[in-house]
């Protein structure tokens, strides 16, 4: 499902004239197979995140290939990644990166709006995902009216919205308590359970143990992948 070969990173600083490279990562290499859920575990600036920006397409990699689902997605220019994040990617974000101004299913419906499903397919692809959420009832409720764990449910119904085959998460739990937590993990196993493919950046030992492998990350290396 993902295959990363060789990749670097490095983030230019300074001011103009006097700009210097800082590598983030170095020489990366991994591969998660279809059906897999993988962490990716590692501390803070360890370039975990840096990883997941690159295999999601918010980042170009300075060098280094980056394949999913058998496509070449490091040689896709930004409308083009964009078209196929729509069709193959789901994300969960720590901060749920909900909009503030749009209801739940509103949320849940907008990356059904941008493939252009036309809008009785949409109130029954977005109805039938809250559902599977258990947040049907929320449905028009705003996400400030809403937990954080029920705002983190909204959050992976709109992942879910468009069936991907593969979800990136970053930090899934790091904004909710130990019993949500709990609850959200064990949703993430079933989703899992039903064949899609999850790559999980996490700092949480918690959530690396939900994982088939986990990986570990530090100073921008690889160091090691181990069965869970």
């Amino acid at each position: 499902m993902i295959v990363v070969k060789n990749v670097s990173h490095a983030f230019e600083v300074g001011k103009r004239g006097q700009k210097h490279k800082i590598p983030v990562l170095k020489d990366v290499s991994l591969t998660v197979k279809e059906g897999e859920m993988v962490t990716i575990v590692g501390r803070s600036g360890s370039g975990k995140s840096t990883l997941l920006n690159i295999i999601s397409g918010f980042l170009k990699p300075t060098q280094g290939e980056v394949w999913i689902a058998g496509e070449k997605v490091s040689d896709l220019n930004e409308t083009k990644f964009a078209d196929f994040r729509l069709e193959h990617l789901g994300f969960i974000f720590q901060n749920f990166q909900l909009i503030p101004s749009m209801t739940a299913f509103q949320n849940v419906e907008l990356p059904l709006v941008l493939k252009g499903m036309n809008e009785q397919k949409r109130k029954l692809k977005t109805d039938e995902t809250l559902q599977r959420v258990g947040l049907l009832e929320y449905k028009n409720h705003y996400p400030n009216e809403l937990s954080g764990g029920q705002q983190q449910r909204v959050s992976i119904a709109r992942a879910l919205a468009v069936n991907p085959p593969l979800i990136l998460a970053d930090e899934p739990t790091g904004s909710l308590d130990s019993e949500t937590e709990e609850q959200l993990l064990q949703f993430i196993k079933e989703l899992n359970e039903e064949g899609i493919t999850f790559l999980i950046i996490t700092h949480d030992d918690k959530v690396a143990e939900i994982g088939h492998r986990a990986i570990e990350i530090a100073d921008g290396k690889i160091l090691e992948a181990v069965l869970v």
